[in-house]
């Protein structure tokens, strides 16, 4: 498939809660799941055929948020509702959270690794610092997790929406930004210690 393609099937995945609120307003369900399975198949085709030709970087990540896409679809029509839509951006905080944790028991942690692409030789304080990045970011996906599952429970498609399709992004955001920051400040009072990604 073309790069489009993959472009936009990963931003059809972006502003997945968009597509499920409009979705829902102006088609019928069968047709919603329809769309929304043929994307995450798609995307699953596409994850496993990168990392057939070695250009996926992290093909797991990619391949289990797809998945999540899969159940909850799947369950939809099970249940002919869309409420099982609504838990899509709570499975994808818990398995973004599910492998940043698990790498705090590794040698190297998620963001470390993502570090070492650009510092290959990363000193022992970047060490410790991209450690101490992954544990913030475990304790945003909890939070950002725990309030989209309120959004979900809650049920008005309004706050669902706004937050899973605009503050959570925004927020992850301003988390990612604030690092950067840090990251350059600490940097330029240390020229010789390399701190981050």
């Amino acid at each position: 498939m073309t790069k489009f393609t993959q472009l936009m099937l990963g931003i059809a995945v972006i502003f997945y809660p968009l597509a499920v609120y409009f979705g829902i307003r102006y088609l019928s369900l069968s047709t919603l799941l329809v769309l929304l399975f043929g994307i995450a198949v798609l995307r699953l085709l596409l994850n496993i055929k990168a990392v057939k030709d070695n250009k996926a970087k992290d093909g797991g990540s990619t391949k289990m948020v797809t998945l999540a896409l899969l159940i909850v679809t799947a369950l939809s029509w099970l249940y002919e509702n869309t409420l099982s839509l609504l838990w899509y951006p709570v499975l994808c905080n818990a398995i973004l959270f599910s492998l940043f944790a698990y790498s705090l028991r590794q040698p190297q942690t998620m963001i470390e690794r993502l570090a070492r692409l650009r510092e290959p030789q990363l000193s022992p304080a970047g060490v410790i610092y991209t450690r101490k990045v992954t544990q913030v970011w475990c304790v945003f996906f909890i939070v950002n997790g725990s309030v989209a599952a309120f959004t979900a429970i809650y049920g008005n498609m309004e706050l669902w929406t706004l937050y899973n399709g605009l503050l959570s992004y925004l927020l992850m955001g301003l988390l990612f930004c604030g690092e950067w920051l840090l990251r350059h400040k600490l940097w330029k009072k240390d020229q010789n210690t390399e701190y981050g990604v």
